[in-house]
């Protein structure tokens, strides 16, 4: 899928985060874990950020001024009405050149409906966007291998990839980044999230 396509898609479904039912505690104990290891700086940028703001507030709480980013004109359009005093930005992350580098970035949830060659891009991208002794922080469907499929589980249908646990280890090593942190799937969840530091030098 094109970053228009997944964008459009989602266009389709952003009442799925702003359902009374929906789970607000997902990713925030990942999160506050990551903000943990901040060490220095105050700067965040929030990846495929959505419409319900839960993750860009508990990284404000910790004192951050943040960006956004989402390739969904609805989900960008509900940040802005809920909260306008981030900066939200309407891109492609592949192509998007921002506005300054950071000490915190989440993609939470945002780099499996990349193909795996773009998956790697962004890592490599997030990295030199990220200051030294920065943190990083994503999640990524947490099979040994890499693998691709489709559904429509949400309504659309949407693409999915992964890299491979093993895949994303490289790549972070790749770019000289340290694991804090690897949360593996428990099964039948195969849902995953990491954290990782940018040396100081």
């Amino acid at each position: 899928m094109t970053p228009v396509q997944i964008g459009q898609a989602y266009d389709q479904i952003t009442h799925l985060w702003l359902r009374d039912d929906f789970d607000r505690s997902n990713g925030i104990s990942a999160h506050q874990q990551a903000l943990n290891s901040v060490t220095q700086g105050k700067t965040a940028l929030d990846i495929g950020c959505g419409c319900n703001g839960r993750l860009i507030s508990l990284v404000q709480s910790h004192g951050f001024e943040c960006h956004g980013i989402d390739v969904s004109a609805e989900m960008i359009r509900l940040s802005r009405a809920a909260l306008p005093d981030v900066s939200f930005f309407h891109q492609d992350v592949l192509i998007w050149q921002p506005p300054r580098t950071y000490d915190f970035i989440s993609a939470w949830d945002s780099l499996w409906h990349m193909s795996p060659i773009q998956q790697t891009q962004l890592i490599n991208n997030m990295s030199h966007w990220l200051n030294p002794g920065g943190v990083l922080i994503f999640s990524f469907g947490g099979l040994e291998h890499p693998d691709e499929h489709r559904n429509a589980a949400m309504g659309p249908q949407l693409y999915y990839a992964t890299l491979g646990i093993t895949g994303y280890l490289s790549v972070l090593a790749a770019n000289k980044l340290n694991l804090v942190f690897l949360q593996r799937p428990i099964a039948p969840d195969t849902h995953c999230y990491l954290i990782a530091t940018k040396p100081v030098s």
